[in-house]
């Protein structure tokens, strides 16, 4: 057969890949009240602004059965599961934990992706596409952690409040009391949310976003992969796609698509991000 390519529902693959490259997503949950949501299985009515909605890693006992259904898809050739960051979510430790509890432990190998949405989602299809065409477990392994270690993402939200009561944003608490007279431009680093740099304005924080996205890009016209997402800013994000088309002469792969729920409680509506991986994804 051929490795399975497993990850969660806050990669935010368009369904169309997902489809043609055969990989199996778990659901993350949005807790509504009492109510579990599904991340893409479950219909989804959310109120982004409400304290009381929060979100919940897949279970170890979920991840297995995903684990051991694509093991059993595969053949045997084996599983590679690359799920968000362990800086941000528990979602890679269940998933540990979850091979520690299986038979053929052996033939399921995880990776922290470094990265939330489509930092997650590029290194997820540079593996897809290399299981696709046949290569061997310890070689889609490695796509994948590479593609992961050479992501950058930089992210442009309205307020940082959801995200600071999640305890998602790893900068001084010195910033919170300008808040709101900025823009604040955040990146993941090594797993972690930072404060990249205060913006006053919100066109010059779009600018800002484009270009730390054109700088971590490089200008060796090298092959780069790019994604670039939102919540509710759809006009926004294809401009954005836009400038970076322009600017970068080495996209060979241009992703647009909204945060899930399962992100989008924690960024907020008008949330806008870039993501690109130098060298492609694989």
């Amino acid at each position: 057969m051929a490795v399975v390519v497993v990850t969660d529902s806050s990669a935010s693959l368009p369904a169309e890949l997902v489809d043609e490259l055969d990989i199996a997503v778990v659901p993350l949950h949005v807790l509504v009240g009492d109510r579990a949501i599904r991340e893409g299985v479950d219909p989804t009515d959310i109120d982004y602004s409400s304290d009381t909605v929060t979100t919940s890693a897949a279970s170890p006992g979920e991840l297995r059965a995903v684990y051991e259904q694509a093991l059993e898809r595969s053949e045997g050739d084996g599983v590679v599961a690359v799920h968000l960051s362990r800086q941000l979510s528990v979602t890679w430790e269940a998933g540990r934990q979850a091979v520690r509890d299986m038979d053929a432990a052996d033939r399921v190998r995880l990776v922290d992706s470094l990265g939330a949405g489509l930092a997650t989602g590029l290194p997820v299809l540079g593996a897809a596409r290399r299981a696709r065409a046949g290569a061997a477990l310890d070689v889609v392994y490695e796509t994948a952690v590479v593609a992961s270690s050479r992501s950058r993402s930089f992210i442009l939200v309205n307020r940082t409040e959801q995200l600071r009561r999640g305890g998602r944003l790893s900068s001084a608490a010195a910033f919170f009391g300008s808040e709101l007279v900025t823009k604040p431009l955040l990146q993941i680093v090594e797993g972690r949310l930072e404060l990249r740099e205060k913006v006053r304005t919100r066109s010059k924080a779009y600018a800002k976003l484009v270009a730390a996205a054109v700088d971590a890009a490089g200008n060796d016209g090298a092959a780069v992969a790019v994604a670039v997402q939102h919540l509710g800013a759809e006009d926004v994000a294809h401009t954005v796609a836009t400038q970076l088309r322009e600017l970068i002469p080495g996209i060979r792969e241009l992703i647009i698509a909204e945060f899930g729920p399962a992100l989008g409680v924690h960024l907020g509506p008008g949330a806008v991000g870039v993501l690109v991986v130098p060298g492609g994804c694989g």
